[in-house]
């Protein structure tokens, strides 16, 4: 950034619209900012993730020190997709760090157990905020999804492949993290509905 920023109001958003990196005024409701704000309100959660990790990694629990690395890299990637949003001509996802994602997964999932029945979005509450980024990081991807219909030239390729490798990369997060604490993983019980049976 060449300017500080001394002055964090400015007040030129007050009539619903939001400045470009080109200098051009949009509106706020545009699809473009939706995605933006959720990308925004994902890596906020990977944020709370990565205190949770921190937290516990200083109680001397094991292997938790390359999970920390791995969140602060995608914090650092999902600012990059912002900044392809706000500046089209700005690259910052490459499929290097789609590669990279995809070997994230294969390392956690590595060690778990095979997976024989549904999990649902439940357990520890580390395990549960896991979850919680990865249904956000599902809607990011929707919503980019819906923005590339309206305008392909808004998001780029790879940051549509990052968001949909992310959430499957969250989804195996959030069992290592189980396993790496000793917390259980909550199956679905199919036979739920047996027990409203008279």
């Amino acid at each position: 950034m060449g300017n500080r920023l001394t002055k964090i109001y400015t007040r030129t958003g007050d009539d619903g619209t939001t400045g470009m990196a080109d200098g051009s005024r949009v509106s706020k409701a545009d699809a473009l900012f939706v995605v933006m704000g959720d990308v925004d309100e994902l890596n906020a959660h990977i944020g709370m993730i990565l205190a949770q990790i921190n937290s516990l990694a200083a109680e001397q629990i094991k292997n938790f020190d390359a999970i920390s690395d791995s969140l602060s890299t995608v914090q650092h990637l999902l600012f990059n997709v912002g900044g392809e949003l706000a500046m089209p001509e700005y690259q910052g996802i490459s499929e290097v760090h789609i590669g990279w994602l995809e070997s994230e997964i294969d390392a956690f999932n590595q060690d778990l157990p095979a997976l024989k029945d549904f999990i649902l979005p439940a357990g520890s509450t580390l395990v549960s905020q896991v979850h919680i980024a990865r249904t956000v990081c599902r809607r990011a991807e929707r919503q980019a999804v819906n923005l590339q219909l309206v305008n392909d030239k808004a998001i780029s390729a790879n940051a549509l492949k990052l968001l949909n490798r992310l959430s499957d990369w969250l989804f195996v997060l959030s069992r290592y993290c189980a396993k790496v604490e000793g917390s259980k993983e909550v199956l679905w019980n199919k036979t739920i509905l047996d027990k409203f049976s008279s």
